[in-house]
């Protein structure tokens, strides 16, 4: 990304919206977000696979997996799932606020510590490149949590359905 700094910007370098962008993508945690498919769904499968380790145990203690054991992988994928779904709103939670600080045209910012917040307006070229980098790089990333989300809530009302017809 470009190194574009205002000798007039009064914001913290690690406040500024093209910083904090440029952090979050560059985290670990946060980066899968942007990563291609196959990495992606790899990530939240993880995710599922291990939130198992604490779904398992409480859908044996509701349903016992020799006596009913399509209750018990409901019940525990059910359960697991709620690992991924606050993985990825935790993504989604992210992403939103870079997108928030980098379309509005003021920054709200902190010299030195929670008493003295202060507003900066921010020039149009500024501005300008601010909302490229929110149309190229972070609306993809946003749609793609929101429809990790949609489709998490449909395979939760599809096992429901199966659930209920069982």
């Amino acid at each position: 990304m470009m190194d574009f700094s205002v000798s007039d910007c009064p914001v913290p370098a690690e406040q500024q919206p093209l910083n904090e962008y440029e952090a979050l993508k560059a985290s670990n945690f946060f980066s899968t977000c942007s990563s291609e498919w196959r990495k992606y769904l790899t990530k939240l499968a993880w995710v599922w696979g291990l939130s198992w380790v604490i779904a398992g145990p409480v859908a044996a203690a509701s349903f016992s997996p020799q006596k009913y054991i399509v209750q018990f992988m409901l019940c525990g994928a059910g359960l697991a799932t709620i690992g991924v779904i606050f993985t990825v709103v935790r993504w989604y939670l992210g992403w939103s606020y870079v997108c928030d600080r980098l379309t509005s045209p003021t920054i709200f910012y902190e010299e030195s510590g929670w008493y003295d917040g202060q507003t900066w307006t921010k020039p149009q070229e500024i501005l300008t490149r601010d909302r490229l980098i929110v149309s190229y790089q972070v609306k993809p990333i946003i749609h793609r949590l929101q429809q990790t989300l949609g489709v998490i809530a449909l395979i939760l009302l599809l096992g429901e359905l199966f659930w209920y017809f069982l």
